[in-house]
Formats: structure tokens, sequence, C-alpha cells
């Protein structure tokens, strides 16, 4: 019995062998999942003497070698320092089961110049390109159903010239090793090669199929299994007439389902190729999916007659602990992560990991694959070759739907001509930053741009990087009006923004310390572990498929939001969405918790893309009791796409309703003390303490005890001109008042104190009616960087802050958005973002945070909160430190106020790569023009010490 059963189990293995390319891994397939083979290293750490090393990998991260930041050609006097040889050494088997079949070795990407050999003899000649699959076929070198061994030799550094300038004179990290697996593909004599298919919206499908052994009579088949779960198939033949290496079938299939980032539907093909008497001699499988792609100069780039706009993003195959080795879970990862953006398109300098574009088809992403060149180019021979390589890998994954040949000048123009010959479905070329082809891809435009170009010219525009995100800036910043000042323009195709990840590489030579190379790869979206920046959320919200027309609740609402529908391919009517109702109680009523008062559902409009309607909410008989609005979307595949949120009640009337139900009846009045140097405000064991010299705060004390509570030396003008002039102190039934006048950009200061021990504060800014006395033009049409308040605090005695207001992150003026009200709170922390990667912690504690309503400033011994009945109000806690690494000492940020704490009427923005000057109208200095008859500009605070 165990006899017939062996017999069995070769004939069944046999058959399937027959039809079936099967790969045996030599390697491990990833990050985290790898063999161990024998390695030597010629210099370096660890160099010279034979060791062990991970399968794939970079063999800088495993302790070998030297770490080199591609830029080190920028500085004087320095010689390439990555100059390492790496030999690998590596016994396998294969089956005898093997034997009468093909075999090849294949490496998915080694850096950089690669001489395989198996069994002492050379496999091929030595590959150059470090980015690219090559093969050999080792079928007449190999033992078959006995032990095979196997070496590669790894120059770091090549010996093509143009190989080194285009790959390793960069903007990236340089590694070396074998970094992607390596595998034995086998398969019958006769055999199916490759495909390359053209699978069009119509369900016409066009596959140019590249045979071995194939001979007349042959036939060849092909079947796609439908993605509806119903198992359904449908088989189309097709005889061979002769025994040409390459035969083209054409064939149509009705009712298919058409692939697009909102709805990535895939089939499987499944093409057979089968002997004159029918038996099946070898099988292919590979997903595609039907889509149609054209580019039309002067129009724009059109996928299944769509005319399509990406929201793009650039991205390295990068990992903090592997390098460029990763694995398929982070490229779901990072395509999961990139989607939550609501972008739809991602651009590499170079072909990426295959699983990664597995993944953008599956999940839904356009994609711009790119032959390596940053800034150099390959030289014709190679550039060819490489060029083959990367198309034939890549030629029929649906996601791709623009060919990239080099980056900023890495174009070899002679090899435009042979993407074709691979490819046949005829993609269009670029050259990234140029204007090139009928498609300008122009590198970080400005606002308006430009004379020739885009806003006064006739080409397609989109630009493959914009939004630069270096340490905190870019990205988001901005974003808004770049966005929308773009998309306005009939030839707009979209952008990509620069970049993804922070690349910060985890240094096995320094006690697996991260590292940037200082301000060279700070620039991502997320940090090296994905960590979400600020920018991550306005992204979302500006590139959000449904946009909101600017809408103040009052009490004219009726429940009806106009909204518009900037889809691609989606009718909102299979969205949904939801509205929460929050009810958020201030600290003054500490019994009262903030809770969600009503929730439901908001009715979405059939709305085409493109169109503008209404959505609808029936508004619960508690509408006008909540604190803030908040609205979630869902799209078809039931993910969160934003949430929204609106002030339902506004910074002055919230107040009002907090207010009279957390102040008990006193039976003692404040007390006002007029000192020879001091004036103090007492009540309720609170005394605040004004110095009579320029009225700002000398000192607070609460309690019996008399602990301090350490906000001093304010308020002090930001953005204006301030000078103290005289100050008046009266009782005001039971409240003490002691204010002050200036003349200048401030009327007056009123400081009351109530017998509850509140201090509220009550700032006018200079209208044209006052009568300020040599500071009247204060205010017309002046620009201002801050304008409001600033107070000392010690930094180092905050421990934390819980506010109501838009948060959780900081904000720049140019970058509000993604940011919602709510109750939150963070404890301290000093992350410099993109930098601080010993303890990166998101959301960054210093900063502005924008729409306060209150504060809480915590303090071990003597926390403080303070309230504002003044709306859009902005609050800056402390100064965010300056990345060390920044390029040439120059500052990234705007410059903050003096002072630690303030309260302003507007902040700065920040840049995003291009000066200030060259963003659009968010990101502009402040006008501020008080005239005649003018109220004037009002700051009102309340301080609770208690």
């Amino acid at each position: 019995m165990k006899l017939i059963l062996s017999f069995l189990f070769a004939f069944l293995f046999l058959t399937a062998s027959a039809q079936s390319t099967h790969r045996q891994y030599l390697s491990g397939e990833g990050l985290n999942h790898t063999v161990t083979w024998d390695f030597y290293c010629s210099d370096g750490n660890n160099s010279q003497r034979w060791s062990k090393i991970e399968v794939p990998s970079q063999w800088e991260l495993q302790g070998f070698g030297t770490y080199t930041y591609g830029r080190w050609y920028k500085e004087k006097g320095v010689k390439n320092p990555s100059m390492e040889t790496g030999i690998y050494r590596h016994s396998f088997k294969v089956p005898k089961t093997y034997k009468d079949h093909t075999v090849r070795i294949v490496f998915d990407g080694v850096m950089t110049d690669t001489e395989v050999f198996v069994n002492g003899f050379p496999a091929g000649p030595v590959h150059q390109g470090g980015f690219y699959r090559f093969s050999y076929d080792i079928t007449d070198l190999l033992n078959v159903g006995g032990k095979n061994k196997l070496e590669v030799r790894v120059n770091k550094h090549s010996a093509n010239k143009s190989v080194n300038a285009a790959e390793r004179k960069a903007d990236w990290w340089l590694f070396g090793g074998i970094y992607r697996p390596v595998w034995l593909e086998i398969k019958p004599k006769e055999h199916i090669g490759r495909i390359a298919v053209n699978a069009s919206a119509d369900g016409e499908l066009q596959a140019d199929v590249y045979l071995t052994g194939a001979r007349p009579g042959y036939r060849l088949s092909a079947a796609i299994a439908f993605p509806d779960g119903s198992n359904k198939t449908e088989e189309r033949f097709f005889t061979l007439a002769d025994t040409a290496s390459m035969y083209r079938i054409n064939t149509q299939w009705k009712e298919v389902r058409t692939w697009t980032p909102e709805t990535p539907n895939l089939y499987l093909l499944t093409m057979k190729l089968l002997d004159a008497e029918g038996r099946i001699l070898h099988q292919h499988q590979e997903r595609i999916g039907f889509r149609t792609v054209e580019f039309r100069p002067k129009d724009g780039l059109y996928v299944n007659g769509v005319k399509i706009v990406m929201k793009g993003i650039n991205r390295h195959s990068f990992h903090p602990d592997g390098g460029r080795t990763t694995n398929k879970e982070i490229s779901i990862q990072d395509v999961l992560l990139i989607k939550e953006m609501n972008m739809n398109a991602v651009r590499s300098h170079y072909p990426p990991d295959t699983h990664f574009l597995e993944a953008c088809d599956s999940l839904g992403l356009f994609v711009i694959d790119e032959l390596a060149g940053w800034q150099n180019a390959y030289d014709s021979t190679v550039g060819r070759r490489l060029l083959e390589e990367m198309v034939v890998r890549d030629v029929n994954h649906p996601s791709i739907v623009l060919w990239s040949n080099g980056n900023e000048g890495g174009w070899n123009t002679a090899l435009d001509k042979y993407f074709s010959c691979y490819d046949p479905q005829q993609r269009h070329v670029i050259h990234p930053w140029a204007d090139f082809n009928g498609l300008d891809t122009h590198h970080y435009p400005a606002y308006l741009t430009g004379v020739g170009r885009f806003t006064n010219g006739y080409n397609v525009f989109m630009p493959t990087e914009f939004m630069h995100g270096q340490y905190d800036q870019g990205h988001g910043a901005g974003l808004e009006d770049f966005w929308a000042n773009y998309t306005s323009h009939p030839l707009f195709a979209g952008g990509f923004m620069w970049a993804f990840s922070d690349e910060a590489v985890r240094r096995s030579d320094r006690n697996g310390q991260l590292d940037s190379d200082k301000f060279n790869a700070p620039d991502g979206i997320v940090g090296p572990y994905r960590e979400r920046e600020g920018s991550v959320y306005t992204v979302r919200e500006v590139w959000a498929p449904i946009q909101f027309r600017q809408l103040y609740i009052t009490p004219s609402f009726r429940g009806e939001f106009a909204l518009t529908n900037t889809y691609l391919y989606t009718n909102l009517r299979d969205c949904r969405m939801n509205y929460r109702l929050y009810r958020y109680p201030s600290p003054l009523r500490e019994e009262a918790l903030s809770c969600c008062i009503d929730s439901g559902e908001v009715r979405l409009p059939s709305l085409c893309p493109g169109e503008t309607g209404y959505a609808r909410m029936q508004m619960p008989s508690c509408f006008w009791e909540a604190d803030v609005l908040e609205l979630e979307a869902f799209g078809p595949d039931g993910k969160s796409i934003c949430n929204w949120t609106w002030p339902v009640r506004y910074a002055g009337d919230y107040l009002k309703r907090e207010i009279p139900r957390s102040v008990p009846k006193q039976e003692r009045a404040s007390v006002l003390q007029d000192h020879d140097s001091l004036v103090t405000l007492s009540a309720n064991d609170i005394t605040v303490a004004f110095r009579k010299a320029d009225a700002t705060i000398a000192r607070v004390q609460k309690g019996k005890e008399g602990v301090e509570v350490p906000l001093t030396d304010g308020p002090l003008p930001v953005g204006m001109k301030m000078e103290f002039t005289r100050y008046t102190v009266r009782m005001d039934g039971e409240d003490a008042v002691f204010c002050a006048h200036y003349r200048g950009g401030v009327d007056s200061i009123q400081w009351c104190m109530s017998p509850s021990g509140l201090l509220s504060m009550d700032a006018v800014l200079l209208n044209r009616a006052s009568g300020g006395g040599g500071f009247d033009d204060a205010f017309m049409d002046e620009a201002v960087l801050n304008l409001g308040f600033t107070f000392s605090y010690p930094e180092q005695e905050c421990t934390g802050m819980r506010w109501l207001g838009r948060g959780p992150y900081r904000v720049w003026k140019n970058r509000v958005k993604g940011t919602n009200y709510a109750v939150w709170q963070k404890d301290y922390n000093n992350t410099v973002t993109g930098e601080s990667f010993g303890n990166l912690v998101y959301p960054e504690f210093k900063g502005y945070h924008a729409n306060l309503y209150w504060a809480t400033v915590q303090h071990r011994m003597a926390p403080f909160t303070v309230y504002t009945a003044t709306d859009g109000l902005f609050f800056r806690l402390f100064t965010p430190e300056e990345p060390a690494g920044r390029q040439n000492g120059v500052n990234t940020m705007p410059d903050f106020p003096s002072g630690d704490i303030s309260f302003l009427l507007d902040i700065p923005a920040i840049r995003c790569f291009k000066p200030i000057s060259q963003h659009g109208p968010h990101s502009q200095l402040g006008i501020v023009r008080i005239k005649k008859g003018d109220e004037g500009l009002r700051i009102r605070l309340l301080f609770d010490f208690r």
C-alpha cells in the first residue's frame, strides 16, 4: 500500500509539475522572513572574515560595510565611501522531479553589480543596476537530485559609471547586498515564458504570449475567473500556426467589471499551453484588471474614458529595520495608509517591490513606474536592458498608468521609444520635472505657475513632486489653496507630494540609533515607522472625495449641507454619512462629563462625480443643546473617508452657559489693594499682583499656603505697539477691577476679580475713534505675523494640557484643516518633527492650537485653566525646538512670539519648500484694518487659578 501511495503521489506531483510554474525560494521572502547564508565583506564593519548573513537584507543593517547617504558627493574632498564587495555562499538541493525541466535562478533585486556562480560556473554576464529583477538559465549547471553550490559576488559600487551616476549619486540611502528574494523558477521544457496584456475597459483582451518549445498545432487557451464569487470562468482557444516565440491573441469578454482605484476589480487570467492532443503542457496565471488608459494632448489623462486627477504621494521602498528590504505586510500597510489619506496615486524613483504593486492593484492606487536615474541617466546599453527588465516585470499591473524615464534630468531620451516595445498598452512616457511629451511635470510649482505653463499654458499639468514635507514643513501647509487653484484649471491632472515616510534607518553600527542623515531624509508625511504627523489629517480632509461648502452653524441652520462629489467614478448614493452631537462641559462644571447626546444618519444625495447638491439630516430636538456637530462619511467599501466638525455653540455663548452654574454665592466681596509698586486683586484664596509700572502680572498665588502659579510677565503685545500710560482701580459691586490704559495697538485691558476667584481679562485693540494719541495708524492695512498677547510660564513645570478646541495636532495658519473640535489631552513632549527618533511622540505638544474654548495647563501643584469668549482664538503653548540637523542652521519654522503662553488672533503660516510669497492666500500675512466707527478687535479671557 505504501508503494502504491508513493507512486500515486509521484504521478500527481509530476502531473502538477508539468502544468505549473514552481518557485523554490533559496532566500526568505522579505523582512523578518529570511534564510541564513555564508557571507564575506571586503571593507567596513565586520569585514575580511567569513560570517553569516540573513537573505534578503541590506548588509549594512546586518552589521557589515559602511552606511552612506547618496549626497556624499556634495561634500568637498569626500571620496565615494561605498566601495565594499560582498561574497555570498549558499547550498541547495534540486529534487529529481525537476529533471527535464527548465530552471532559472531569479534575483528580485541586488545592489549593485552582481556576478553569479552555480557549482563553480558563471551563470551569465554580470548584472548591473540595483533596482531590477534579473535571472539566468542554470538548467545545465545544476546537479538535479543532489547538492548545489551557489556563490554570488556583489559590488556595492558599479563598474559602470552611468549606473553609479543614476543610482549612487542620489538623494537616498545607498545600500549593498541581496535585498529582495532569490528563487528558482522551474518550468517544463515547453512552456509559457511570460505574457504582456492589454485588457481594455470594454472587455477586450490582447495578450502577447512568449513561448518556448511550442510547435504548429499546439493550442493556447485563455480563461478569466470572474471576481463575483460565482466561480464563473470562460475559456477561449487559439491554435498555433508556426513555431514563433511570441504569439498574439485577441479575444473579448462581455460585462466585465472595470478596474479603477475606487473599484479595483481584478480577474485571474489563466493561460495554458496544450499539445496537439489537448494535454496541458504548462499553465501561467496572473491577476489582471480591465481598464483603458489614454493620454489626450492639451486635454488630460483618461482612465476608462474618465478624466482623472491624481492625488499622489512619492514613496521609497524603505523600512528602518530593513533599508530597502521590506515585505508584503509593509506594502499592504503603506497602501492602506495612503488610501486613508484619500490619496489615489503613488510614484517611486525606481520599480518598487512586486508585492507593493500587487497591493496597489488589489486595494486601488494609480502608479507611476519609473526607470531609476536621480538627476543622472543610465547609458543607452545598460539603460535599455534595465528598462526591459522593469517593463517586462511590471507590464500587467492595472495600477500602472504612466511610465517614467528617470527623474530631474536623469533621462536618457534615446530610451523613450523602447517602452512601447514591451508594453502593448502603449502607456504614456514622462520625464519628471520636465515639460515633455505633452505633459508638464514641473516640480515644486508656485501657487501661480506661470509664464508659458499651466496658468498661461496649454499642456496638461501634473507636478510629479510638490508640497515637500521636510520636518514639519509641507504636505498640508498651503495644500488647501494650491489644490483649489489647480483643480479649477481644465488641464490639471493631479500631483505627487514628497514624500511618504521619513527615511531614518536603524544603524547597526550605532546601537540601533535611527538616522535620517540630518536634513536629507526626514521628508515624510509619516514617521519612519509610519507614525502619523499632523499633515496626514490635513491632506485627508483637503483630498476627501466629499467637499463641503464653508458653513457656520447658526439659528438659521435647518440640517442642510452643501457638498460636492469629488470622486472620479463613485456616485454619492453608494456612500453613507452619520452625524453625532457632543456636549463638552468645561472644568467649571466638574461633575459633568463629555458625552454624545444624539446620533443618526445624514441622507446623501445621488450626485455623480463633479456634481454639487445638498445632504440633509433630521435635526433632533436636542440639537441646540450640543456644543459640537460631527459628521463622518464612509465609502462604498464601508471604510471611513473623513470626519468633520462644526461648533454649534460659539465661544461667548459657551462661556456664558458655563459660568452661571459654576459660581457659588460668596459672603465676602473681592479685595483690591494698591501698594507702592503693585496692585493686587484677591478673592477666594486667589491673589493676582500687577506691576504698577507696566500693568503686567508679577505673581499669582493660590490657596491658604500661597502656592505660586508660575504665570507671569504678561500681557505683553505681539504683532503691535502697546505703550502703557496709566491705570485705574475701582470696585464694581463685589468685583475688584484693575484697568490699564495704553497708546498704540491696544486701547485698554480691564482685569476683573470676581468673589469666586475667577479673573477676567477684556482687551480692546485700538479703534480709530478712541484717540490713542501717537499710534492712531497702528491698524491701517498693517501686515502682522502674530497678533495678540503673550505671558511667561516655565516650560519645565508643565506636565500636559487638556483643552476644548481644534486638535489634537498643532496648527499653522495654512494648516488648520484636519483638526477637529473636541476635548483633547496631551502629555508634555518635546518632539522635534522628523528628528526625535529616540522618542518620537505625536501629536507634538508645543506650538499653536486653533479655535480655543478653554485649556487647562497642567502642573503638579498649581494647574490653571483659561477660557475665552473670543471666537477663532489661537492658543500658543511654548516654542518648538528647531531640528538640530537643519540645513546650514537656517530655521525651518517662522518666528514665535516672545514668552511661553500666547493668545492670538492671527498666527504665521509655515512654508512648503517654496517661500511663503509663492504660496496662496491662506499663507500670507494677516492684514489688520481698524478704522473710525469700528468697535475694534477684542480678546476676552477668563483665568481660573483655583
